[in-house]
């Protein structure tokens, strides 16, 4: 061990910055399939935005289902064995989505994937109800390893950084989901349509099969990166002094004693409790709208598939700005420091501030009208303020509640945004549907456009809403005993 006396390591980075890989892994796994299937899927199984939409929903619901689980077995297993067995399971989901394919050709008899293109009438029903289900069967399975990933992450933070860094550093890691959803587009169709140049497949394939693989390579480092601080030879006690640094002997005594559980049924009774879950529900499934929709959205109104300069250069725009969310974890440290209060009161000042931004979403389509650009940059800045608002949000969980519940509080965290997912994937394909099939008129938009636009407006004032019901379930600091 390292003597004291030496300057202070910052392995903890190091830390993060896996968590940081993980996320980003995590969420190229969940956008393959949105980045694939309006222009490699969909023609060749003849879904409808309703099918889609309820694919993205059931990995919604059952990723909600599986974060209340994901964060107990994290908090029992500790995060280097809950982590390995998460990354593992979703990794193994990913890849399972390449064979639908071939589990629905054998089901239905088709012998070519010309006659599955091809499939008129019944058979196209039955095609796609069939690959519908099995797609579904994938995302399952990814949905119950991807639950792992926040709970996982939040604890390490926990563990390795002091309260006053830990927004911060969630919000550097929480950006990885912002960095996933970035570099996505600019490989996920170049490699679908690449591998369907050259005869492997549709090409969608092989991209869930590429993009899965990743997982596996961070697996491996993380056996050699991750150990607990006091047994972790990279850490110095200077280090370790800096991280347990505002803990009183209570706190240090919980970190000992990790793996005595705080009774679900006592944090179920809690306004804190409830005003982390409703501040979720209310907003997480904004994002998860624009990240499963926005290539639908890009192709639908504009014209632009998903392997195109143009939609690839929009979608890569979109997550640049995203990007700004980096400094959201920054902002109640800055309040912290200026007025010397509690973490809570600054961290819920500062979202105030962030849920104003996505307000500027109200003038998302009627934008467009002059130039996808613009609409791009008011769903970009959406985007990051609600990428800074679920980074403070997450930390919330640390800010009221003792360590040893921290996954856990994270995990229903995560099953009431699994749920406002669910709800706007499946509400949003059902409604694009209506919309195109009546011809709906919204205001200046019809079709496909009104649909969008009704969509956008919940977006928009969602943040707001989710603030003014924690606000009011906890006005101000009182941490959970």
């Amino acid at each position: 061990m390292m003597e004291s006396g030496k300057k202070m390591t910052n392995f903890r980075w190091i830390i993060c910055g896996m968590l940081f890989v993980a996320t980003t892994i995590n969420y190229m796994d969940r956008q393959v399939l949105s980045l694939t299937w309006k222009d490699f899927i969909a023609p060749e199984f003849h879904w409808s935005d309703a099918n889609y939409g309820d694919v993205a929903g059931i990995f919604a619901l059952v990723y909600a289902i599986a974060n209340l689980f994901a964060g107990r077995l994290i908090d029992w297993l500790g995060t280097r064995r809950g982590y390995l067995w998460a990354i593992g399971i979703w990794s193994a989901g990913a890849c399972l989505h390449a064979l639908c394919g071939w589990a629905t050709m054998r089901y239905t008899g088709i012998e070519t994937a010309a006659e599955l293109v091809g499939a008129t009438g019944a058979l196209a029903s039955m095609v796609a109800m069939v690959s519908v289900w099995f797609f579904m069967a994938a995302r399952i399975v990814l949905a119950v390893g991807e639950a792992g990933n926040f709970p996982s992450a939040v604890k390490v933070t926990a563990e390795y950084f002091p309260k006053r860094d830990r927004a911060f550093a969630t919000s550097i890691f929480n950006a990885g989901s912002t960095v996933g959803a970035l570099v996505a587009p600019l490989c996920v169709p170049v490699l679908a349509r690449y591998f369907k140049n050259i005869g492997v497949g549709n090409g969608w394939e092989m991209a869930f099969i590429v993009i899965g693989a990743l997982g596996f390579l961070w697996m491996g480092v993380w056996l050699f990166v991750y150990k607990p601080i006091e047994k972790n030879a990279h850490v110095n006690d200077a280090e370790r002094a800096y991280i347990k640094s505002g803990e009183g002997e209570e706190k240090r005594e919980e970190r000992k004693e990790g793996k005595l559980l705080f009774p679900l049924s006592r944090l179920l009774r809690m306004r804190q409790t409830w005003a982390i879950v409703l501040g979720k529900f209310l907003t997480d499934g904004v994002w998860w709208f624009f990240l499963f929709w926005t290539p639908a959205y890009i192709s639908d109104v504009y014209g632009y598939t998903s392997d195109t300069p143009m939609a690839q250069m929009l979608i890569f725009t979109l997550y640049a700005i995203t990007l700004l969310s980096l400094y959201g974890g920054k902002l109640p440290t800055i309040f912290i420091n200026r007025t010397g209060r509690d973490a809570y009161t600054c961290r819920m000042r500062a979202m105030l501030i962030f849920a104003l931004f996505p307000l500027l979403g109200l003038l998302a389509q009627p934008l467009g009208g002059i130039s996808p650009w613009l609409t791009i940059v008011m769903i970009g800045i959406v985007g990051a303020a609600h990428q800074s608002w679920s980074a403070n949000l997450f930390t919330v969980g640390s800010d009221l509640f003792p360590q040893r519940a921290v996954a856990t509080i994270t995990g229903i965290n995560g099953m009431a945004g699994g749920i406002s997912s669910f709800l706007i994937n499946v509400c949003s394909g059902r409604l694009i549907d209506y919309a195109h099939a009546t011809q709906l008129h919204v205001f200046s938009f019809t079709g496909k456009e009104a649909a969008y636009f009704l969509i956008f407006c919940y977006c928009s004032v969602a943040y707001m809403l989710g603030w003014m019901v924690m606000k009011l379930l906890v006005p101000r600091y009182k941490p959970v005993e």
